[in-house]
């Protein structure tokens, strides 16, 4: 029986059985994009990774990632823990290394002790919706909501965009997510966040309504988008470098950390960066699917 080497890590905490759990896969070069989802459905984690050849002569390695309901072209924590873990592994040192994968040519800083800075792909910023819906849809009232006329629900991102929906720090544990209004209202990746302006930090929540893993502990593309938000917002300075922190995950019993950097011009997010570590868990071999289709 033909077997692929993994590991499991844990993505934006230094401590193990926190933070975001991740398979890491090697060897799957030659498997199709069935088999590689068929492996993702079998480790029923938030994503999976594929670390692979590049195709691009300017990058380190190519990432392919795998929810259990398709692939993404591009999420944080796997790009975190890729990078760390194929560090560990000896495939390079510690530097800089860039990423190939469907949101680009990625840079990610890698550190010998274990975590990584990356930077996410060219920012995007949506249009404001509609805070009563999605507070509906949240199963909050409309008094938890934290925003104003130029704060607004809008999605952002940077590589993967987040619906963000500003909320009071005392209502994110009681937000009870309604897959059904979610389908009807077409949200299907949205952010949840309570923001504090002395300290520059957020408490969020990350839900993926009616997937198989429907709440992230730790969600490294939406904090990314989350910078974006905050400048758009007037929330973060229009000009310059600024640094943010988020904690997330605390409800799951799962506590997360990730830093964060953007950097605005004129009102306008132009780059963002997030980091964590990653802690080992466990490693092993798993079955190559046989079959295809």
């Amino acid at each position: 029986m033909s077997t692929l080497a993994y590991e499991i890590v844990d993505v934006f905490t230094d401590r193990p059985f926190a933070g975001n759990p991740l398979a890491v896969v090697y060897g799957a070069d030659d498997l199709g994009s069935d088999q590689m989802h068929a492996l993702a459905r079998e480790f029923n984690l938030s994503e999976t990774v594929f670390v692979l050849p590049p195709t691009r002569p300017d990058a380190t390695y190519r990432a392919r990632i795998f929810t259990p309901e398709h692939e993404l072209p591009f999420a944080g924590h796997p790009s975190v823990g890729a990078a760390v873990t194929t560090m560990r592994r000896g495939a390079f040192k510690p530097g800089t290394v860039v990423q190939e994968c469907g949101a680009g040519l990625l840079p990610i800083e890698v550190r010998e002790a274990g975590s990584a800075t990356l930077t996410g792909a060219t920012p995007t910023l949506g249009s404001p919706l509609d805070p009563a819906g999605l507070l509906a849809m949240a199963g909050l009232e409309t008094s938890a909501y934290a925003g104003d006329e130029l704060a607004a629900p809008r999605p952002a991102g940077c590589g993967l965009s987040w619906v963000f929906l500003p909320v009071r720090r005392e209502h994110l544990a009681a937000v009870r997510i309604d897959n059904a209004a979610a389908e009807r209202l077409g949200v299907t990746d949205i952010c949840l966040f309570a923001w504090s302006p002395e300290t520059r930090e957020a408490h969020s929540r990350v839900f993926v309504p009616g997937s198989a893993v429907a709440e992230d502990p730790a969600t490294g593309s939406a904090a990314l988008g989350l910078g974006v938000w905050l400048v758009a917002a007037g929330w973060l300075p229009a000009d310059g470098v600024s640094g943010y922190r988020i904690h997330q995950g605390i409800e799951m019993k799962r506590p997360s950390l990730l830093d964060c950097t953007v950097t605005a011009a004129d009102g306008r997010a132009v780059s963002a960066t997030v980091a964590g570590h990653v802690c080992p868990i466990a490693r092993g071999e798993i079955a190559v699917p046989p079959f295809v289709g």
